[in-house]
């Protein structure tokens, strides 16, 4: 699943290294950074910050797009980018210095501009749905969601082009860097919400502009460069013995062969064990547990309803068989877990407002003489630097304009007046979903997608109706989440010293090179491989799943299997049971309830990649054990570097692919005589 669906699950047991950065969270104190002079905004963009950018984010946006179009999974990778960034951009001031060459000196300013620009470019590659509701729109998609399935009426797809998809991502991407710009200071500063992943981002970032963390650089970019060699020499290596369907060590059965039928095997994926050294304990447990339950016991004693629950003529990825529990169940408890989680949020929301109001301090700054130094200094700067609220206002209109325009003419399906209502409800949404995400670090935008999806699509009607809840899905999904995301940057701005201005235009440059590179990057995978096959490797679950929630928005339960609505309606409530327990028992037996919304990827992709994140997770607790302090230093560092050389493997065997060059070898593990 996509980081937006982990997000939603808790965001706080995704990302672990973060919050292990001290018990201060707002990083050094203010006598520490008296003598630091703070660069104009102009001085914080610089051209070697936007070039590392655009490197580094190509590099993540292939990343992303493997992970989105294999199991959904991306884990947040925002320390990983600012760690990379200051890599990068520490490595070559020193370059220049050694060689007598005179440059400007490398800024925590400088580094979270390009953290930020750098994140906007790869978000777009898992964001922008080409593992979810844009592959959801493709002839393959249809099909396999049966073409005679009430609802998936014919012609109702659009095969992916550069063009259109580019077309898209401008026309929707931008506005919601505007929804919420005015209200900046009121969610930053007056209600002092907290924010946490741009807290902890702004943390790692203070500490890298620090002699200790010039120190601790060197160790991890020894470690990072050391694990991306191994990664991708590994990587390389595997390719000579995939020359054929199942071969390879990708297909090794680690536990015998009778739990690699049921997909329980370790695949040697680097990408995967670093993910897992990157997501908590909890997440990667959850993913195991969802498989055991899935793969290990529900499908064997489904198959054995063949012919009785489902035809036995059904094929491997019909949704008339087995294939259809698998999605529909999946569905239930991603929506189960998305809708408890959204509806806490709001609550928690309006009882924050509420209190606050009952207070006397909405719209007010605490009184100066209860305002920390620090506080103070980051305050002035946060505040020096003000964007015109013209500027936000024209902006909003002339962008929602152009989308009410554009979109109508790339989707027949979707009428002018469905963009016009998104636009008029997102501030509202957007306020909401920011706020939240203050409170709690869960973005609900792809939540507030998902009610779009089935709302539009019902509206919709039939003939209309998959093809308009996947776009407004997404219509509305980037304006919530784009908006929420702005001002996690801001929060780390604001820890920062750094520029609101910077920050924006930053987020707007990355966001623009996102649109151009997330396309063509989905492009060298659709036509390198196969994309969206459920038996292979690419199996791109998240398109499929979409693309029925469509269809159960337009036709009902009619469109469900046999018995799917009560194995749905159980399986719905099991995952707002869990999040009741999680919340309401006491921490020390709530935290050992598994993520429903971890646990319904297996349903969908198979054990496999679960048993590679539980290594991740094996790895990390194990270097804890036995030393902790060095472990902290470098988990992210290795974890990077795994995902990254991994990742870089995917340029030359898609180019080899493309020449039609196949792997010499096919190592395949068969049953002895």
């Amino acid at each position: 699943m996509d980081r937006h669906e982990l997000g939603s699950a808790g965001a706080a047991e995704i990302e672990k290294s973060p919050r292990e950065a001290g018990p201060d969270m707002e990083s050094e104190p203010a006598a520490a950074r008296v003598a630091e002079r703070v660069p104009p905004w102009r001085e914080q963009l610089t051209v070697r910050g936007l070039v590392a950018a655009l490197l580094i984010g190509v590099v993540y946006t292939v990343i992303v797009m493997k992970l989105s179009l294999t199991t959904g999974i991306v884990p947040t990778l925002n320390v990983s980018a600012a760690l990379l960034a200051f890599l990068a951009l520490r490595g070559w001031t020193h370059a220049l210095d050694r060689l007598g060459i005179a440059s400007r000196p490398f800024t925590r300013q400088e580094n979270t501009v390009v953290q930020t620009c750098i994140v906007a470019c790869y978000t777009i590659g898992f964001g922008g749905g080409f593992g979810s509701f844009l592959l959801g729109l493709d002839k393959k998609t249809y099909e396999l969601s049966g073409a005679s399935t009430p609802g998936n009426v014919p012609g109702s797809y659009k095969d992916p082009a550069i063009g259109w998809m580019m077309g898209f991502l401008l026309a929707v991407s931008f506005v919601g860097l505007l929804t919420l710009l005015p209200l900046r200071k009121v969610l930053v500063i007056d209600y002092k919400l907290t924010y946490p992943s741009g807290t902890a981002t702004a943390v790692l970032i203070n500490g890298f502009h620090t002699p200790q963390g010039d120190k601790n650089a060197k160790k991890q970019v020894l470690g990072f460069l050391k694990y991306f060699g191994i990664s991708f020499f590994w990587s390389f290596f595997q390719w000579f013995y995939t020359g054929g369907d199942f071969c390879g060590f990708m297909q090794f059965p680690t536990f015998g062969l009778k739990a690699w039928k049921q997909s329980f095997f370790f695949d040697f994926s680097l990408t995967y064990v670093g993910a897992g050294m990157i997501c908590s304990h909890l997440v990667n447990l959850s993913l195991l547990f969802g498989a055991v339950l899935s793969c290990g016991v529900m499908w064997p004693l489904m198959k054995k309803q063949e012919g009785n629950w489902y035809s036995a003529k059904a094929s491997a990825s019909s949704m008339t068989g087995l294939y259809g529990y698998k999605a529909f169940l999946c569905i239930a408890l991603l929506i189960g877990d998305g809708s408890y989680n959204f509806f806490k949020v709001i609550i928690v929301t309006l009882n924050s407002i509420r209190e606050k109001s009952k207070r006397g301090r909405l719209n007010r700054v605490a009184d100066a003489d209860s305002v920390a130094i620090d506080d103070m200094q980051r305050n002035e700067v946060f505040n020096r630097d003000n964007i015109p609220s013209w500027v936000t206002y024209v902006g909003y209109v002339l962008l929602s304009a152009i989308a009410v325009v554009a979109i109508p003419l790339i989707f027949r399906q979707v009428k002018w007046y469905y963009v016009v209502i998104a636009y008029l409800l997102a501030p509202a949404l957007g306020f909401c979903n920011a706020y939240g995400t203050g409170l709690t670090d869960m973005n609900m935008g792809y939540n507030y997608g998902k009610v779009a999806l089935f709302v539009f699509a019902a509206w919709a009607g039939k003939d209309n109706g998959v093809v308009a809840g996947l776009v407004t899905c997404g219509l509305v999904k980037q304006l919530v989440l784009v908006s929420a995301d702005l001002m996690h940057d801001f929060k780390t701005a604001h820890l920062t010293l750094t520029s609101p201005r910077s920050m924006l235009v930053g987020q707007a440059v990355g966001t623009l090179m996102g649109c151009i590179v997330a396309p063509l990057t989905f492009f060298l995978f659709y036509e390198a491989f196969d994309i969206g096959n459920p038996e292979g490797y690419w199996k791109a679950p998240y398109a499929l799943i979409y693309r029925n929630m469509a269809i159960l928005g337009v036709e009902g339960f009619d469109a469900l299997p046999k018995h799917c609505l009560q194995l749905c309606a159980a399986f719905f409530a099991f995952a707002v049971l869990a999040n009741v327990a999680r919340d309401f028992l006491p921490q020390r037996i709530g935290r050992f309830v598994p993520l429903p919304m971890a646990m319904a990827v297996p349903f969908l992709v198979d054990a496999n990649f679960a048993i590679d994140m539980c290594m991740g997770s094996l790895v990390v607790f194990l270097w804890h054990k036995l030393n902790g302090k060095k472990a902290a230093l470098l988990i992210p560092a290795v974890a990077s570097g795994l995902i990254c050389g991994d990742g870089i493997w995917i340029f030359p065997s898609s180019l080899l692919a493309l020449a039609k060059i196949k792997p010499p070898i096919c190592m395949k593990f068969t049953p002895g005589s």
